[in-house]
């Protein structure tokens, strides 16, 4: 799914009253989109929680990303990933 689409239905979900927070590759369009709450990481396509049979990363990555749901600013909210 493309991170437009991905953004434009986070605004969408997010006026019906769900909070929601995306994982983005691309942090130039995710900028352009403004979804509420979206993580930039460093990763390719096919990678978006880093790499490949590496439970610890990949647990660090959601859990930062789910963090954003506490932070108190107001949307649209973009932190970039430095694992």
């Amino acid at each position: 799914m493309c991170n437009q689409s991905v953004g434009l239905i986070q605004r969408a979900v997010e006026a019906a009253g769900i909070s929601t927070v995306s994982i983005t590759l691309i942090e130039d369009i995710t900028k352009k989109v403004k979804p509420p709450r979206a993580l930039s990481v460093p990763y390719g396509f096919g990678h978006p929680l880093g790499e490949p049979n590496n439970p610890e990363l990949q647990h660090a990555i959601i859990a930062e990303a789910l963090s954003l749901l506490e932070n108190e600013e107001a949307p649209p909210i973009l932190k970039s990933s430095r694992r």
